[in-house]
């Protein structure tokens, strides 16, 4: 692959900047979103539109969407039992595409998958792929069984940046009324004139504790040559992408039209993901308020490019599992105790130790708490146990 010239990746950093800044305008708001990933359930993914069987007989059969209609028809390569996943996914992709704008089609041949995806539909913007929306599963294991249940988009930052006016809450809306899930939300502040005290304040307010969170000091990695006469190239994450939410600040300028061009150009980028976390589809609508709610840090660096924003908060779901195996356990120790603990105790005193250990070892667990963890179990027995009254005349092994 021969590498563009210099020309052509300052004309393509040149137009970036500026459909941003048109953005900006428009929008009232200085927080781009540069990312989005989300997943629909196939049941609530409307099942092979009518237009897609019987296309309607005034269609323009040079119309990119007709042709891809008509691929997704035929689908040789797809078995018949396979037919509603393709044409629902086909459904999603050119809807997203709609609400992108004109310039984005669907292509009309699918493609291998991405992401344990089997298969995908590819948006395109002047035939450079932008996006796309991911269908069937590349294999048979249980999990990628119920992924195979889901179609999946993924629209890159060409996508975001390139989009019509108003795409973001004709996106909003196509994921509330099919109930998808976000799974991604990047949100970008752009400082075209340089960030007051450069990249190397930012570095500084770290290691100051002024990007800290809840008092807690976040995972860092400094990216690039941070010596004395360094001059550009240089990114930091700080934050985590497992706890579904990282920032990185970079020399945005630099990326785009090389080091040497000296662009004080700063961006940063605030990375939300759904490991931990619900994503709100607000955030479409409201990404200022979303940045500004990651962290006191986040809401100080918006006010340097003079938004206002009301801080919207996304938290973590860490406890939510936990108390959700302790209430589990909670049940199961209430059903023993109630209903099986006196046959329990005659099986232990007449069968032995060792015999009642044999005996009790070799079940299965109960169906409700299969779905845990052994060391989620492990953690939360003993704190469900104690939250249990002892009954009158509870037998000796269950106080142990």
């Amino acid at each position: 692959m021969t590498r563009p010239s210099r020309s052509s990746l300052v004309l393509d950093g040149s137009e970036v900047k500026y459909r941003l800044e048109a953005e900006r305008l428009a929008s009232k708001t200085p927080v781009h979103v540069d990312w989005v990933r989300f997943t629909v359930l196939r049941r609530n993914a409307p099942y092979v539109p009518v237009d897609l069987i019987f296309p309607h007989p005034d269609t323009n059969i040079w119309d990119e969407n007709y042709r891809a209609a008509q691929q997704a028809r035929v689908l040789r390569e797809i078995p018949d039992c396979d037919f509603d996943a393709s044409t629902q996914a086909l459904d999603l992709a050119q809807t997203v595409a709609m609400a992108l704008g004109p310039d984005f089609i669907v292509n009309p041949e699918f493609k291998k998958g991405h992401d344990f995806y089997k298969f995908r539909w590819c948006i395109e913007r002047n035939g450079a792929e932008c996006g796309w929306v991911g269908f069937l599963s590349s294999g048979d294991s249980p999990r990628q069984k119920a992924q195979a249940q889901t179609i999946h988009c993924n629209l890159f930052g060409m996508a975001c940046t390139f989009a019509q006016h108003g795409w973001r809450e004709r996106l909003a809306d196509i994921l509330e009324e099919r109930e998808a899930t976000l799974t991604r939300c990047d949100l970008a502040l752009d400082f075209f004139d340089g960030f007051p005290g450069g990249i190397k304040a930012i570095r500084d307010d770290y290691n100051e504790g002024r990007c800290n969170v809840g008092g807690k000091l976040l995972k860092v990695n400094f990216v690039g040559d941070w010596s004395e006469h360094s001059h550009g190239g240089r990114s930091i994450y700080f934050g985590s992408k497992e706890a579904g939410k990282e920032t990185n600040a970079y020399e945005k300028g630099d990326q785009l039209f090389g080091i040497d061009a000296g662009s004080p150009w700063l961006r940063l980028e605030l990375r939300y993901g759904n490991k931990l976390r619900v994503l709100p589809v607000d955030m479409l609508r409201r990404p200022a308020d979303f940045f500004a709610g990651a962290s006191d840090w986040h809401a100080a660096a918006l006010a340097q490019a003079d938004a206002a924003a009301i801080p919207q908060k996304v938290p973590t779901q860490a406890r939510l599992p936990m108390e959700t195996v302790e209430a589990e356990c909670v049940r199961n120790i209430r059903w023993t105790l109630q209903n099986a603990a006196p046959s329990i105790a005659v099986a232990f005193k007449y069968l032995g130790v060792e015999e009642f250990l044999t005996f009790v070892s070799t079940q299965k667990l109960p169906g409700r708490l299969q779905k845990f963890m052994p060391a989620e179990l492990g953690r939360s027995f003993a704190a469900a146990f104690g939250r249990l009254s002892q009954p009158e005349g509870a037998p000796a092994f269950a106080m142990a």
